[in-house]
């Protein structure tokens, strides 16, 4: 296990290289002059080479590529163009906001999920399984915009459960208080795709013979569906949720947005609308570590699920 950690861990370096190479190429080639950008529209030849000169531009290509490295290695991207804030400091006061949302909802749309395709694999065919894969199939056909707006309009403007928008200082009072909404809302969102795609693992699942064994052995339904069948799913299951965990360090840029909640997704689009390119990298940087991170986890965890799979 140790040395398969290690091997994991030394591949994500040449990733992580071709990736720098690509953003290299992307934002200082492809994406134009930063230095253009950076003045504005109203500047001299003079203002333009002395930014340039700032940022390192008028330098070798291989230096530039190792300026980038230094910064990723010790973490300092420099400052917003922006705002001239440390764009360290822009992502960890960002960063806790979106966790606030995404962590609650990420857990619950699991569990929900979950449970909901068990119980309908276990009714597939009938009435009540039939009607909940209808009902996930509208949800799905409609968009996330009018969730938000009739969410915000029935429950917090017409019966005031909750603020319209918002965000405090106190961790258990945004939990409870201005990250219940977009919770909800995120959970209808949610849950219906991710319903659907666990139930056609469960419905796989219980159509082997392994299934056909154990209810004539005279296990019960249930016994069968969380222990043996759950269980067996659970791989394809880990697989998209951690091909999802490295969204939460991008926030929910809708629901950041119309909720104002001061989170990472919100941040990249003003980043992307004014061109923050510092910020922009820094995302984009950490956004691939840690998908690099939740790939490794994830064949741990496949490894602890099903002690029948090898880690070469």
């Amino acid at each position: 296990m140790t040395a398969y950690i290690i091997r994991r861990v030394l591949h994500m370096i040449p990733i992580l290289l071709g990736v720098v190479v690509l953003l290299f190429i992307l934002f200082n080639w492809i994406g134009g002059d930063p230095a253009y950008i950076l003045a504005g529209k109203v500047t001299s030849e003079s203002r333009i080479e002395n930014i340039r000169h700032q940022l390192g531009l008028d330098r070798p290509a291989y230096v530039q590529i190792g300026i980038f490295l230094k910064q990723i290695i010790t973490g300092d991207f420099g400052a917003s163009w922006n705002t001239g804030e440390p764009v360290s400091e822009i992502i960890l006061t960002r960063l806790g906001p979106s966790l606030t949302v995404l962590l609650p909802l990420t857990v619950l749309e699991t569990l929900i999920a979950v449970g909901l395709a068990l119980l309908v694999a276990r009714r597939r065919g009938g009435f009540g399984g039939r009607g909940v894969m209808a009902a996930c199939t509208i949800g799905m056909s409609i968009s996330v915009l009018v969730y938000i707006i009739v969410f915000q309009y029935v429950f917090a403007y017409r019966l005031g459960w909750f603020p319209v928008q918002g965000w405090g200082d106190s961790l258990p009072q945004n939990l409870l208080t201005y990250a219940a909404l977009p919770v909800i809302t995120g959970l209808v969102v949610g849950v219906a795709p991710s319903l659907r795609l666990y139930r056609s693992f469960m419905v796989d699942e219980i159509q082997h013979d392994y299934v056909r064994t154990a209810r004539a052995k005279g296990l019960t339904e249930r016994r069968i569906l969380w222990v043996h069948v759950l269980r067996n799913a659970a791989i394809p299951i880990v697989t998209c949720l951690m091909a999802s965990l490295p969204g939460l360090l991008t926030g929910a840029f809708l629901i950041e947005r119309f909720f104002s909640i001061p989170g990472i997704g919100r941040e990249i689009l003003l980043a992307v609308e004014r061109s923050d390119f510092p910020v922009i990298k820094a995302v984009t940087v950490y956004v691939v570590i840690a998908t690099m991170i939740a790939n490794l986890l994830a064949d741990l965890i496949y490894k602890a699920a099903d002690p029948r799979v090898e880690l070469k």
